[in-house]
């Protein structure tokens, strides 16, 4: 059982129905895969599951057809878990959502085996367990587009590394709180105090927190408008990218870190002249991994960089989570993993 996409919940709705992955699951399983209706909890589909034989496999169609999939409905949950016998929990990308699925039906088949897929348990593995226990040093990279998403993390996370990098625009509330000129960039102008305080708990941590010291800036926030490299940023450009020189910066901060985690883009990887940090720390990643460090890239953004630059299988760990990855990273709980048993046996 699984969703795809954010349909209304009403009901059934064409272009969301996990039908063609049935039919590309039975190509990649050599076997029919059986998908018995456009209801995950009709009586057509309760009839097939209880004419399954040993060996036989069936898909159920689009949970989210349901709007009790997201409100995580017991009852709803009840007739999904009297399906089964056996609940693996392999979607790490919604363990972060008390959905029916990845609470409720775990909880109605209290007594039965529940346990962690192999995908979800190299999950808590790498995001979890290395961050709690990593190896030193240990070099954090942060970047994506506000600080207000990252507070989280950066609070959780400095504490435990030796040093953070800060890239994309969320720098540029970082160099607002410092004082420094941002021209047209992105600011949140409400989490310039918070990032001051960041700063501050960084230095009474020991911690280097790093900042860019030059920028790719352009004259206007347009795909493909010509961008050149500045030391400070013009008051009517905008910042798209750290500069060449913070990027090799941040790459020889890099080298020689046991573990690596990196969490959001340096710039916007997707424009033309505005990639250029993103593939350098991208680099520094792979040279670090070559030499025996942990790396680690907490999904979303930073993930389909390294896919778009080829460089997903040089990494320790990419992770398959978006926002689920970077609450792990937060510390957060995941009552979706805590319903499970304990023990894998």
């Amino acid at each position: 059982m699984s969703h795809m996409g954010r349909p209304k919940g009403n009901g059934y709705e064409a272009e969301f129905s996990l039908g063609p992955a049935a039919e590309h699951l039975s190509k990649l399983l050599g076997c029919s895969v059986e998908f018995p209706s456009h209801d995950c909890v009709d009586a057509e589909t309760a009839a097939a599951v209880s004419a399954m034989k040993p060996g036989n496999v069936l898909l159920l169609e689009n949970l989210r057809f349901h709007k009790a999939e997201k409100t995580g409905d017991a009852s709803f949950a009840e007739k999904l878990a009297s399906y089964g016998d056996l609940y693996v929990n392999d979607a790490f990308g919604t363990c972060h959502r008390a959905h029916a699925s990845m609470v409720a039906v775990p909880r109605a088949m209290a007594g039965k085996p529940r346990v962690a897929g192999l995908l979800v348990e190299k999950e808590i593995e790498f995001l979890s367990d290395a961050v709690s226990n990593p190896r030193k040093p240990m070099v954090v990279i942060l970047g994506g587009a506000k600080v207000s998403s990252k507070i989280g993390a950066i609070e959780h996370l400095l504490p435990k590394c030796d040093t953070m990098l800060i890239g994309g625009a969320m720098a540029y509330t970082f160099m607002r709180a410092k004082g420094e000129p941002t021209g047209t960039s992105l600011v949140e102008d409400e989490h310039v105090a918070t990032a001051g305080r960041a700063m501050a708990a960084a230095k009474a941590a020991g911690v280097d927190l790093l900042l860019p010291i030059d920028h790719m800036v352009a004259d206007k926030f347009d795909h493909g408008a010509p961008t050149r490299a500045e030391d400070r940023i013009p008051d009517d450009a905008v910042a798209v990218d750290i500069g060449p020189q913070t990027a090799l910066e941040y790459a020889r901060a890099i080298q020689g870190a046991k573990s690596v985690l990196w969490n959001g883009p340096m710039g916007i990887f997707e424009w033309p002249g505005a990639d250029g940090g993103t593939r350098t720390v991208a680099e520094a990643l792979v040279r670090a991994t070559r030499a025996g460090a942990v790396t680690i890239v907490g999904g979303g953004d930073s993930a389909a960089a390294l896919d778009s630059m080829g460089l997903s299988t040089d990494i320790t760990h990419v992770s398959t989570g978006g926002g689920a990855s970077v609450e792990m990273l937060e510390g957060k709980r995941f009552e979706a993993i805590e319903v499970l048993d304990t023990t894998n046996e």
